[in-house]
């Protein structure tokens, strides 16, 4: 049974980044992408506070975020990384299937990446996340580095959203028909 606790809040600064780029994107009707929040159940709760001081998670989350742009559906999910390797472990097995599912059906599967020792992020489109995931599995890196990332895919805040997202879906939309 897998607790959270304090630990739980990493990358929830990541979250409401993209939480806000979320909604200026549904303002300007351009998309349309909703947090999918992880079942909980509660184990201790502090009465005076009003807040969950301790709980398990009841199932295996997908993705963090699933909606549609200008009718394609995508899903993704954000990490959060402190040096400039990225360990495969922090990709679970169950989300590489909810992804690869999606993407069968037509839809968009991607990670956002945040390195915070380099305040940099990136979008990492599914094709690399597979490339990167089946090395592992083949005996080989059970990691990627910063260097490895396609640079093009590096997300620079803009116009007021601190996670453009869209521009690298794009990108990844035009590498996809080629």
């Amino acid at each position: 049974m897998a607790t959270w606790n304090t630990r739980g809040l990493r990358g929830s600064t990541l979250e409401e980044l993209i939480n806000r780029t979320n909604e200026i994107y549904l303002e300007k009707n351009l998309a349309l992408i909703q947090k999918i929040p992880t079942p909980i159940t509660p184990l201790k709760i502090d009465k005076d506070e009003r807040h969950i001081t301790l709980a398990y998670f009841e199932q295996k989350s997908t993705v963090d975020y699933i909606g549609a742009v200008q009718g394609i559906p995508v899903c993704f999910d954000a990490k959060e990384c402190t040096v400039d390797t990225f360990a495969l472990q922090n990709i679970h097995p169950h989300q590489v299937k909810f992804m690869t599912d999606f993407e069968k059906q037509g839809g968009i599967s991607f990670l956002i990446l945040f390195f915070s020792t380099r305040n940099e992020l990136f979008y990492l489109p599914y094709r690399d996340m597979m490339k990167f995931w089946n090395r592992a599995q083949q005996g080989g890196r059970k990691s990627f580095r910063y260097m490895e990332l396609d640079q093009n895919y590096y997300l620079k805040p803009r116009g007021g959203l601190l996670v453009p997202y869209l521009d690298a879906l794009q990108l990844d939309l035009d590498e996809r028909e080629k």
